[in-house]
């Protein structure tokens, strides 16, 4: 065993006197010397401390000495540091020497240190380690290994049965660390897994930088925090025994229990869809649910805008797996079900895992799943959510969709996944299963067996794979447990799948019903790696094991979910021989089958040895105790039952290895089979061959623990169960799984402690998290180290090899981000830095989970009268042994405390939540050949019992029980101080709680104190004569676990369970001393738990005294009891129990709201009791509830005596009571103030000369910060000029970047001027841009000028939405850009290794960024070169919208006034607390403000200090008073459908106290988005009517309406609020026009008086527009203009210059809420947290006291514009030929056009046709007229129309305005053909081009890059464009071009210029002049025949005339010519 050992001795020539510590660090791993204390110039160490290594020591490394001043308040101090090589040590392997130390200059200081060192290298006769395990190592006689083994790294040695910590024990003087043990743990709900590090011996400490002294070892705390991981505090040298593990604190299993969900998609539009003039319709499917929407005719890009809900009950896995479907259907109706022309799927838990759970505004890409060689069958644009409870969907804003649509940047796929997916074939195996259960009762057997004669299994199994939505089956194998089916199911499906889980069940077929024996679901994500050295999907060979109900066979199997993958199984089912594949498709190959039904086809069967070579495995448990039994079940007897697999069961389980099943022949039957077994000689050769598996303990009856539990008592002698087991040896796969696990569950913890560092504000949280990161990186490296081990096993699948690899390096590489994160981890990037490292804990935690199965879970069930009553189930990775520590399960040979629960649903709710059993448990599972060590972990001191009838010779046999011999007598105190935030358990909103400590087999209770949720029972529990098994010293380091119960006593009836929580105990053995560090004992907090969800927490101590033999005269004294009142209760003692000071307490009483009934009486003299830690003060009595529900005495004071400790204040509890006639009180309600943090008053910094450093407020918030936490109370990122903390990263948008611009905002310091200048007026700044526009004549073309007189409050609206847009994008650019440049920062920074994928990675996404941005940057303008021609924005006044409630942007308005909800009833058991708003009986307005007494004079001393008001000065008197509320509703979006047709007809209702507006007639009919655009004036009194709620009802013809949802908003709050939430400020001030100033008070009153209220020097108006306020200058415009243009001289732009910036003015600065819109969630009482739709709208309130404020502003809805759009086709050119000639075969058309527009396709209309065009060439001169209602601000066409003949009334739909023209060739006697169409966007589509030939199908093609014209703005267009359609293989090709010309004209234009239609009067066009073959031929065949020979073939005629000549001539020639040369010749 390698191992360097340090001798630290002495450390000399120390200065002064003091207590001294010393660290010694090696290789990162530090340990801690004690604490010598009170020494002056020596300090005698004398300690060993001893690292185990696993490499060579190398001559380079280094080993560092610190020695520091210790002490326990402070942090320690530094004295030296000594630092050596170790390359003498390396070479001679022993050392000593005395060398000085240096300090943090690096000089050398007189202290000397003297150490000895020793280096133990490899020894020499094992020679070389082998990298494997030692597989094959021969067997001999003892079992023992040739050589003895133990892990490279543990201290143990395992022949010599000694640690060599003990075997040191003599010579160096042990102490441990204080026994916080596990379980500080659980302190404050972290819940940890076990976590054991044998390197460093010892259950982790949490550090506590303030409470040293209690803690021995935690001194290490405040030394170097960096460097420490907790983990490591403590050495080797410290004798610890490490043999527990934790218990898990959940009890509820909390899959499986069915949730709300809510699915909403909206189907926006189709593009692109494939087939020639289509009616499409698009079919939503989720599951089985199916929803349509309407039809649209005629064209391939329908426009729907329709939106479907859907709503399920389901558990979360369910949920997750349904598939979402949407398919186009071509002509559908009542008759034909359509063709389908493509489909979309995609598993709703896609869409879950999507940020904000959605996607919005995506294109969902068509493909047809009968013919994958096909491609995209087009696109459908879309938004789905998906709504858990409790999720908020933040909707994007929709105003006016007018990013045209880049289809290809905007797919509805997730993150990462290609835009073009390919096919693939996903290949499922199945080749046999094994174990299968009874699926039949015995009693058919035997029936079966009297008519067949033969016994049969009694199981028909088949295998049912669902993936993608497609099911496949094999077939069925008759009666058969363990059937081979060798068949592969086939699915094709596109790659990556959208659907995340592949679900494997094995079913066993039946006449009347199929019932599901196991399931097993696959997740794709667990089996391929997506990366650039990814892999395909890939699984096994590999054994899949199924869990679910028991295996005993009932008709009825209540737990008949748990088969079908819900919930937690119970029970081995069986197990199932599977693998995948998975292979890309190349669609054009031709032999591929292009449809997607799914396939079985057969395959070849598999080796026995595929999955690996089987191995004989021993299970070994002892019960060491079993207590907490239930008392239902506690009257009868108990055994325990393990089984693993089927070994083990006692119904049908198996016992003998599968090689000896396999020899049966099949006729035999069971028995004579187990006889064969024990006979067969097969096994003869193990020693321990006929060792049968005991899998049961024997039984035993309970005994009586208190009234609600039973115990066995087991005492001394404890039970043992073992079993023999053969599984394939696939260990590796387990092996690995474990070491990510550990590395996994040391990370969480750490977080755990960095999180409670922070949440404590304790000191240096960033040294803590770089020891985190320290301690994960060493992780990750160890893990590649011992990974890489990959011997060649039997049965490596290439998922084995794929996994390893990928797991490697995403190991390494988070091992090299951890190291260089941690160089990053700075005091303020803390948060920042634990949010990502947060994520590596999701990743390790997702690759640890093994995805192919090698050994089942192993099952503990408690049996009482043979029936199965409770479980635990326990991976069988968690117990696996192996030779090396780190991959050893975290609890294999260690005592578990296992919390036993009820099966299946049994165990949701309170059911489950009590515990049906406790067992201190023993489980080691390993090879049987490693079985030598299986009792090792155990507790020392037994004896082992075998069984009676084995032979003496069997040495090696497992104990059947243990027998202590040694028993330790303990006294055990239980400090109970007080538990807070409990859950509330009876009616009236409290508990009567008391707490029940369970210890081994004892318990007690506390007294019940009644009606509190914050009991302090102050008591102390002794617990005499606790007797525990096992040696003194184990017991010290390991006691058993403490279970503290709390629950509420009720007078009837049993008393509740309210919650559970486990503590460990401190130790005094009788031989130490009972004093500092460790005793006494400090309180801590302790997270109490109820099923999963928290339930409060207890404050708590916990000591455990050891008895000696003096008895109980040798512990410490207990105090008697001192309260005579309390009897003999003990209180916790002094030295436990917190120090205390004085606080006072001030109370600000306002009022009570909203109260209920109480037993149906109203309450009518109310009072407020409020009560912290036994003080308290009572309000005075409201005399008349109804008539003034305020308090008259505002404020009152009481004082207290509270703990220093701040995280000890008691809760604060505030109580209602009515007081009734006769004396009588009834409690209305109560609300507990768990932390009084954020009311601690402090004294405002008066030296502080930043100004920005303001006081705190007296209820902790603060104003203005400078450096400290970001005020909640100051809006977020809205606010214009944001103080914002040093150290954030503030994106600082400019908010308003059309309307001011600051040059400078100077901050100066308190003393000095500042100068904020603000830009000129606008009325200049226009006038400029006047002249610039005409300068610019001649450039691109001009916008229009935006008229005064157009501009309303919408443009103002619209402007603010597209700016809020605007900011959100940069946000979001500016968040992704951040976390970019991180992770390249990362990656470069660890660039030495892996780097390359990592950049790879970065320049990817930023390409991916820049194409985004540049594709945004296109749709914004189309040109985006030439910036000159993009129109200038025009200037119009903004108003702010938020998309969120006014309150979370200003903290709720509780600036000062605080709002506290005040419950009654019991606290719904949901998993949330969502339902906590039922238990709302009322709110009770007020406020507190405590500090520590005396309090400094200088408060009370300034000017006008009302000591009546104590803290609370300056504020108003809450009389009565009258306010006009005006509310102001703009519109409403995504409203939740009420009516079938998957729409609503919305109207309004506002309440208000007692005045209720209904605007019922005013409904708007069949809209989910409507606009109201109304306001509403009420005049109500607060404080009686202040709660405004707005409501959106659904109007029905018959029957009551229904409330789709309300909002309620608190008017008061906001009217008080300093924030003055009255009325908006708006940007500019303008006396009339769309933005006139709407407050009564002008700017430069409303400034006056805010100046005089915050007592502030000013306003002084100054001349050339300046104006200064307290010290501060502001400068701005001082002209006014009127309606008639005249310019008048004016303060108030100054003024509001100033409220426009009143947050930058010292002292009482704020932001002044602006002019806005907020947008709030409508949600119903029926629906609890699920939003139903979200309204816009804003409040105003008047005070009826001030002038009245002038009429509200108009912000009715626009009412579209009438247009009339002339269309006139005057030509087409080059359309294609569609017929042939009857007679000569020739090419023509018979051409006409048609045209509408989109949306009005019944008003289409058609040119007359041009007949017979035989070049493509048509001409026409027709006129189409169509008249439109159009919205110009939204761009869209307004059409009122009835859906159905059967609608009340019409329905206004908007549409974009899309003018759409088709060719067509028409026919006599068919259908008319398609030939091709184009369709304009009239706002922006291509300009035509000037000639026919200049037209090309590039002007569609290239849409986006191409200049664009709106027909709004040119009113009149003319040229050429091109028709396309699609060809076969879907490509757009040109089919003709049309010449046409488009003239826009208002309707009173239309009136005045009337035309006609086609060539009508009036404004008649002329007729065409058309070539003479446009008649039809059988009308005139003359003329046709004329025009053949005449037209087309006058040539070809006259051709053939002259060939004919020609051929004459030389026909002549040839005949004469013989006769002319005769002649010649002859001379004739």
């Amino acid at each position: 065993m390698m191992s360097l050992m340090v001798h630290l001795k002495t450390v000399a020539h120390l200065r002064g006197k003091g207590d001294r510590i010393a660290k010694v660090t090696f290789r990162g791993l530090p340990f801690y010397s004690h604490v010598a204390e009170n020494c002056e110039e020596v300090a005698h160490f004398n300690e060993m401390f001893r690292w185990p290594i696993a490499s060579r020591l190398d001559g380079n490394e280094m080993l560092e000495i610190q020695v520091y001043n210790y002490s326990k308040v402070f942090s320690n101090r530094l004295v030296g540091t000594f630092c050596m090589v170790l390359q003498k040590v390396a070479e001679e392997g022993h050392l000593e020497l005395t060398d000085t130390l240096i300090d943090d200059n690096n000089t050398s200081i007189k202290t000397n240190v003297t150490i000895e060192i020793r280096y133990q290298s490899m020894d020499g006769t094992v020679g070389v380690w082998s990298d494997g395990e030692f597989l094959d190592v021969p067997y001999d006689r003892d079992g023992m290994f040739a050589f003895e083994t133990d892990s490279l790294l543990s201290g143990q040695s395992h022949g010599s049965g000694t640690s060599p910590g003990r075997s040191l024990q003599g010579s160096i003087p042990t102490f441990r660390k204080a026994g916080k043990g596990v379980f500080s743990a659980m302190k404050l709900g972290k819940i940890k897994i076990s976590k054991d590090d044998h390197r460093k011996g010892d259950e982790p400490a949490i550090l506590d930088m303030e409470d040293l002294d209690r803690k021995a070892m935690r001194l290490a705390g405040t030394l170097d925090p960096d460097t420490i991981s907790l983990a490591s505090v403590t050495a080797v040298t410290t004798n610890v025994s490490n043999k527990r593990s934790k218990p898990d604190i959940k009890m509820e299993p909390s899959s499986g229990r069915p949730v709300d969900y809510q699915i909403s998609i909206t189907v926006i539009e189709a593009r692109q869809l494939i087939g020639l003039n289509m009616d499409p319709v698009v079919c939503v499917e989720i599951g089985d649910d199916k929803k349509y929407t309407s039809m649209k005719e005629s064209t391939n890009c329908p426009y729907y805008n329709e939106y479907f809900v859907f709503d399920f009950h389901v558990p979360p896995d369910v949920m997750f797996d349904k598939i979402i479907k949407l398919s186009v259907i071509h002509s559908k109706n009542l008759l034909r079900s359509g063709t389908l022309v493509g489909t979309f799927k995609m598993d709703v838990g896609t869409v879950y895992s999507q940020p904000e759970h959605q996607f919005y505004h995506k294109w969902a890409s068509l493909s047809d799943p009968d013919d994958i060689t096909a491609g995209c069958k087009g696109y459908i644009k879309c938004d789905i959510a998906v709504v858990g409870k409790g999720d908020n969907i933040k909707t994007p804003h929709k105003a006016n969709e007018t990013d045209e649509d880049d289809i290809e940047g905007n797919l509805l796929l997730p993150e990462g996944i290609p835009a073009e997916r390919q096919w693939a074939r996903f290949y499922v195996k199945i080749y046999r299963a094994e174990g299968l259960p009874k699926m039949n009762t015995s009693i058919m057997a035997n029936v079966k067996k009297a008519f067949i004669g033969e016994n049969r299994d009694l199981v028909d199994p088949y295998v049912q794979v669902q993936f993608a939505g497609q099911k496949g089956k094999t077939s069925v194998q008759k009666s058969s447990y363990e059937p081979i089916w060798n068949e592969q199911i086939v699915f094709t499906e596109l790659f990556p799948p959208l659907c995340k889980r592949i679900k494997v069940q094995i079913r066993d077929s039946d006449k009347v019903n199929d019932v599901a024996i196991g399931t097993h679901f696959i997740d794709l994500r667990k089996i391929s790696n997506e990366g650039d050295k990814g892999f395909l999907p890939t699984l096994g060979p590999a054994w899949a094991n199924m869990y679910g109900s028991t295996r005993q066979y009932t008709l009825m199997d209540e737990h008949q979910d748990l088969n079908e993958g819900l919930g937690e199984g119970v029970s081995f089912r069986a197990r199932l021989l599977l693998s995948i594949a998975v292979e890309i498709l190349d669609t054009t190959s031709p032999e591929i089958l292009s449809s997607t039904e799914v396939q079985v086809e057969g395959v070849s069967n598999i080796s026995e040895s595929a999955t690996g070579k089987i191995d004989e495995f021993f299970l070994f448990g002892s019960f060491l105790e079993a207590t907490m039994i239930d008392r239902k079940i506690g009257d009868k007897t108990i055994s325990f039952e393990i089984t693993i697999g089927n070994y083990g069961n006692q119904i049908d389980g198996v016992s003998k290895p599968p090689s000896a099943r396999k020899k049966k022949k099949d006729g035999e039957n069971e028995e004579e089979e187990s006889e064969l077994i024990q006979n067969s000689s097969e096994d003869e050769a193990d020693e321990d061959g006929d060792l049968v598996s005991i899998s049961t303990t024997p039984l035993m009856k309970p005994v009586i623990t208190d009234r609600n539990y039973f115990h066995l008592p087991y005492f001394e002698k404890k039970p043992c169960v073992y079993i023999k087991s053969w599984w394939q040896d696939q260990r590796r796969r387990l092996y690995n799984s474990n070491m990510m696990d550990k590395i996994a569950d040391k990370l969480e913890e750490g977080l755990n402690d960095v999180q409670e560092i922070i949440k404590t504000e304790k000191a240096f949280p960033e040294r803590r998290l770089r020891g985190v990161l320290e301690e994960l990186s060493i992780g990750c490296s160890r893990f590649v180290t011992l990974a890489n081990k990959d011997v060649n096993q039997a049965g490596r699948t290439k998922l084995d090899r794929e996994r390893l690899k990928s797991c490697m390096r995403e190991m390494d590489s988070m091992g090299q981000q951890a190291k260089q994160i941690r160089t990053q981890v700075k005091k303020n990037t803390v948060r920042d830095k634990l949010k990502l490292v947060q994520n590596f804990l999701q990743k390790l935690r997702f690759l640890a989970d093994e995805p192919q199965h090698s050994i089942p879970d192993v099952f503990i069930w408690m049996m009482s009268n043979n029936k199965r009553i409770a479980y635990a189930r326990v991976p069988s990775k968690d117990i696996l042994y192996s030779i090396v520590d780190e991959e050893m399960g975290k609890d294999c040979g260690k005592v578990k405390a296992v919390f036993l629960k009820l099966p299946g649903k049994k165990g949701f709710g309170p059911a489950g939540w009590t515990v049906q059993a406790k067992l201190e448990l023993y489980l080691w599972l390993g090879l049987n050949k490693q079985r030598k060590d299986f009792l090792n972990g155990l507790p020392n001191g037994f004896e082992e019992i075998k069984a009676a009838k084995m032979g003496p010779g069997l040495h090696a046999v497992p104990p059947v029980s243990l027998v202590y011999n040694m028993k330790q007598v303990f006294q055990l105190r239980a400090h109970m101080y007080q538990a807070r935030s409990l859950f509330a358990a009876d009616s009236s909103g409290l508990s009567d709680p008391f707490a029940r400590v369970f210890f081994s087999t004892h318990s007690q209770v506390t007294e019940v104190l009644s009606e509190t949720l914050c009991p302090t029972w102050d008591q102390l529990l002794v617990f005499d004569d606790v007797e525990l098994f096992g040696e003194a010293s184990e017991l010290r380091d390991d006691p058993p676990i403490i279970v503290i119960e709390i629950y509420d006593q009720d007078t009837v009836g049993k008393a509740e369970f309210i919650g559970r929580t486990f503590a460990k105990p401190t130790i005094k053995m009788c031989d130490e001393h009972y004093g500092p560090p460790r005793f006494p004992p400090q309180l801590e907090y302790y997270q109490i738990y109820r099923g999963n969800c928290t339930a409060g927490e207890l404050l708590a101590a916990f000591e455990l005294l050891q008895i000696g033999q003096g008895g109980r005269a040798d512990l410490p004294p207990l105090e008697g009891p001192t309260d005579s009142e309390r009897g003999p209760i003990l209180p916790v003692p002094l030295g436990i129990r917190p120090v205390l000071s004085r606080y006072r307490i001030e109370v600000l009483f306002w009022g009570l709201r909203d109260i209920k009934r109480i037993n149906l009486a109203q309450v009518d003299r109310p009072r407020v009791d409020i009560e912290c830690a036994g003080r308290g003060v009572q309000s005075v009595l409201i005399q008349n509830y109804k008539k003034n529900p305020n308090f008259s005495t505002l404020v009152k004071w009481f004082e207290v005596d509270l703990p220093e400790n701040e995280l000890l204040h008691p809760p604060l509890n505030i109580r209602v009571v009515d007081c009734r006639a006769f004396g009588r009180y009834i409690l209305v309600g109560s609300h507990a103030v768990t932390s009084l943090r954020r009311f601690i008053y402090t004294t405002p910094d008066k030296n502080s000369n930043n100004w920005a450093t303001a006081a705190k407020l007296m209820n902790g918030y603060m104003v203005l910060t400078n450096g400290g936490s970001h005020p909640c109370s100051s809006p977020s990122l809205s606010s214009r000029t944001l103080s914002r903390p040093a150290g954030e990263i503030i994106v600082n948008m400019d908010m308003e970047p059309s309307v001011r611009k600051m040059d400078t905002v100077v901050k100066l310091d308190a003393t000095s001027d500042a100068v904020v200048k603000v830009d000129m007026t606008e009325e200049e700044s226009d006038k400029e841009k006047k002249k610039k526009k005409k300068k610019k004549k001649g450039g691109a073309e001009e916008e229009d000028e935006t008229d005064e007189r157009v501009l309303d409050w919408w443009s103002k609206y619209f402007a603010s939405i597209e700016t809020l847009k605007e900011t959100l994008r940069a946000q979001e650019a500016a968040q992704a850009e951040a976390e970019e440049r991180e992770d390249l920062e990362i990656a470069a920074e660890s660039a030495d290794i892996k780097s390359d994928d990592l950049l790879m990675k970065g320049s990817k996404t930023k390409e991916r960024s820049k194409e985004k941005k540049s594709s945004k940057e296109k749709k914004k303008g189309q040109a985006t070169d030439g910036s000159e021609k993009r129109p200038v924005k025009a200037k119009v006044d903004e108003l702010l919208v938020y998309n969120k409630e006014l309150e979370s942007e200003y903290g709720d308005f509780e600036d000062w006034l605080h709002t506290f909800n005040l419950y009654r009833g019991k606290a719904g058991d949901d998993d949330e607390h969502a339902l906590d708003d039922d238990r709302i009986v009322g709110r009770f307005k007020g406020s507190l403000c405590m500090y520590k007494l005396p309090l400094s004079e200088e408060i009370t001393r300034e000017a006008g200090f009302d000591p009546n008001m104590g803290m609370f000065q300056s504020i108003p008197h809450n009389d009565p008073i009258n306010v006009l509320v005006r509310v102001y509703v703009v519109r409403a979006t995504d409203l939740h459908p009420a009516d079938i047709n998957g729409k609503a007809d919305p109207y309004v209702v506002i309440k208000l106290g007692r005045s209720e507006v209904k605007d019922k007639e005013n409904y708007i009919s069949k809209q989910l988005n409507p606009v109201f655009g109304k306001s509403f004036d009420i005049e109500a009194t607060f404080p009686m009517e202040s709660m405004l709620t707005v409501s959106v009802y659904d109007w029905d013809l018959v029957g009551t309406d229904d409330l789709i949802g309300e909002t309620k908003i608190d008017l008061e709050n906001r009217f008080y609020s300093k924030y003055r939430a009255t009325c908006g400020i708006s940007s500019s001030y303008s006396v009339h026009g769309y933005n006139i100033w709407r407050d009564p008070l002008k700017p430069s009153q409303i400034l006056a008086k805010l100046c005089k209220d915050g007592k502030i020097d000013g306003p002084h108006y100054g001349p050339g527009g300046k104006v200064k306020v307290a010290n501060r200058i502001f400068l701005g415009a001082t002209e006014i203009e009127d309606e008639n243009g005249l310019k008048k001289q004016t303060e108030e732009h100054l003024a509001l210059t100033v409220l426009n910036h009143w947050e930058e003015i010292p002292r009482v600065g704020c932001k002044l809420i602006p002019e806005h819109v907020e947008t709030r969630p409508l949600l119903n009482p029926d629906k609890p947290g699920i939003e139903q739709g979200r309204i816009e709208m804003w409040v105003d309130m008047f005070p009826m006291d001030m002038p009245a404020p002038g009429p509200a502003i108009d912000i009715s809805p626009r009412k579209p514009k009438r247009y009339e759009l002339r269309v006139i086709i005057w030509n087409t050119d080059e359309v294609i030929l569609e017929d042939d000639d009857y007679f000569t075969g020739e090419k023509s058309s018979d051409i006409f056009v048609r045209g509408w527009l989109k949306g009005q396709q019944e008003d289409k209309q058609d040119t007359d046709v041009h007949y017979h065009s035989l070049t493509g060439e048509g001409n026409f001169n027709w006129r189409f007229v169509y008249p439109f209602d159009y919205l110009m601000a939204e761009e869209k066409i307004v059409i009122s129309k009835k859906e159905s003949m059967f609608s009340w009334d019409e329905t206004e739909y908007k549409i974009p305005p899309r003018l759409t023209l088709q060719v067509w060739d028409a026919d006599h006697f068919s259908a008319d053909d398609f030939l091709g169409a184009i369709e304009l966007d009239l706002n922006r589509f291509p300009r035509g081009a000037k000639t026919a030939k200049q037209c090309s199908i590039d002007m569609i093609r290239n849409e986006q890059e191409l200049p664009t014209i709106s027909i709004f703005k040119q009113k009149r267009v003319k040229g050429w464009w091109p028709f396309v359609a699609r060809d076969e293989n879907d490509e757009m090709e040109l089919t003709g071009k049309v010449e046409a010309e488009l003239h826009l004209v208002t309707a009173e234009e239309a009136e005045k210029s009337p035309v006609g239609l086609g060539r009508n009067e009036p404004d008649p066009l002329e007729k065409p002049n058309r070539p003479d073959t446009t008649f039809l031929w059988f009308l005139s065949p003359l003329k046709a025949i004329r025009y053949l020979v005449c037209n087309r073939y006058k040539w070809l005629i006259i051709k053939i005339v002259l060939a004919l000549l020609l051929l004459i001539m030389l026909g002549l020639f040839l005949y004469s010519m013989p006769g002319y040369l005769v002649k010649k010749l002859l001379g004739a």
